[in-house]
């Protein structure tokens, strides 16, 4: 049998070589290269009584799997419908944004429905995490708490308790003693995560994992980790504002890119189970430059404002300001209403901003987009009571978008009585609403603001 050949690692950024260095080609690091152990024995075949299943047999043999809920609806609604028991979760956000606050909360609720959980800190005393559970009222919580970095003790604790829930804070504070590298470093992350993601699938315990976020908004660490997990949620939420949205980005028991809405208070975060009407609330008179976008995070519409502002600019190089959305997009919007539909926006600063703190990804928010700009460039104001939607093309022209029903109908339940939308849309079943159907957006520009 041929032997392996050696395998480099660096433990900060987690390039990998073929022979060892005193410094890392990639990021520069010194004395941050180790040697990778090979495996210990050669590849087997999986004979056929070992663990291979007909995939015809798995409809009839295997159940779907159980869910415990939580009693929060809208931490409910991000899993897929509940706790799958046996699945790690990772959660990651900004720091300070109420991570462990959300937390200490999910795992107060599952206790009180019979879960057993247990919470270990690696970053705060337990003194400092009963404090918390004092100003948030889950003193009386029957959850079980655990103060520890070594990953080994952990997980000896885990195969004692054997609990429903295990909640770690953080996994950049673990350590495996068998891996030669700091805290918080790549091989350490990947070998702690590695681990209790084969604990969780062996014992049957769901394990939730806290990670840092890198200034880019990316979970530190090796992109690995991601990979190994079965859910990735992340907290979002500006500072400046009380709204929280947990996002899922992967879920493999349930719908991603759903979001729970939360909003931060001082007994903790409260659920909002209608957030289109309180991303919409003090919306009283008609102001230029205001737009509302109907549209779709996960399996539920929500509805939000598009704010814009347009105004002279004193810089040789105007400005383009955005929050909340992709900053190409806005370009490349800019760049269709001057190239098609004749509406320069050149020595003009732009600012664009969702408000509430939602962030929009669809292309069906390009229609809401553009109206809030031509709203704010030529002072008039949008229909108080009318919703955008649809995708704009290079060419100028509107494409219709998927779920359009679903719009219609959250936006018919919260008093809108118009849309504007591609024409060509299916509105479904009707829905009391004016649907005015554009072709592009010179007749939507024409329509709306009398130009193009």
């Amino acid at each position: 049998m041929s032997k392996s050949a050696p395998s480099f690692t660096c433990t900060a950024c987690a390039a990998s070589f073929r022979k060892w260095a005193g410094r890392c080609e990639n990021c520069g690091a010194w004395n941050s290269i180790i040697e990778e152990a090979p495996l210990s024995s050669g590849p087997k075949a999986i004979g056929p009584r070992g663990r291979q299943i007909p995939l015809s047999d798995l409809a009839t043999e295997e159940a779907p799997p159980p869910r415990a809920k939580s009693g929060m609806s809208e931490l409910d609604l991000v899993l897929g419908g509940g706790l799958v028991p046996a699945s790690a979760i990772l959660v990651g956000g900004d720091p300070g944004i109420g991570k462990s606050t959300l937390l200490l909360q999910a795992a107060a609720s599952f206790a009180r429905q019979g879960v057993k959980c247990l919470y270990i800190s690696g970053e705060e005393a337990s003194a400092q995490v009963r404090m918390r559970a004092q100003r948030l009222g889950l003193a009386d919580a029957p959850v079980q708490l655990g103060t520890e970095t070594s990953l080994r003790d952990i997980l000896t604790t885990l195969d004692a308790e054997r609990p429903g829930l295990a909640i770690i804070d953080s996994i950049q504070t673990m350590w495996l003693d068998t891996v030669e590298a700091a805290p918080g470093s790549v091989s350490q992350v990947r070998a702690a995560a590695h681990e209790l993601v084969n604990f969780a699938k062996r014992r049957g315990v769901a394990i939730i994992i806290v990670g840092h976020v890198t200034k880019e908004g990316q979970i530190a660490g090796p992109r690995v980790v991601e990979h190994m997990v079965d859910t990735v949620l992340y907290f979002e939420g500006e500072r400046g504002h009380q709204f929280r949205i947990l996002r899922a980005v992967k879920n493999r028991f349930g719908a991603s890119d759903e979001i729970g809405v939360f909003e931060m208070t001082g007994q903790g975060l409260a659920e909002v189970t209608n957030p289109s009407a309180l991303f919409l609330a003090n919306r009283d008179a008609p102001a230029p430059g205001s737009a509302v976008f109907a549209g779709i995070e996960g399996t539920r519409p929500v509805l939000t404002e598009i704010q814009a502002l347009v105004a002279p600019s004193p810089l040789g190089t105007p400005r383009r300001t955005v929050v909340g959305l992709d900053s190409g997009r806005l370009s490349t919007i800019l760049a269709v209403l001057e190239a098609r539909v004749g509406i320069p926006f050149t020595g003009l600063d732009v600012f664009l901003n969702v408000a509430g703190g939602m962030r929009v990804t669809e292309p069906a928010a390009d229609l809401a987009v553009a109206a809030a700009l031509l709203s704010a460039r030529e002072d008039v104001a949008i229909p108080r009571d009318m919703v955008l939607f649809g995708e704009i093309s290079l060419s100028g022209a509107l494409r219709p978008v998927s779920q359009t029903e679903n719009r219609l109908k959250e936006a018919a339940k919260l008093g809108f009585t118009q849309a504007a939308l591609p024409k060509g849309s299916k509105p479904g079943a009707a829905i009391g609403l004016n649907l005015r159907g554009m072709a592009d957006l010179a007749a939507f520009t024409g329509e709306m603001f009398g130009a193009g």
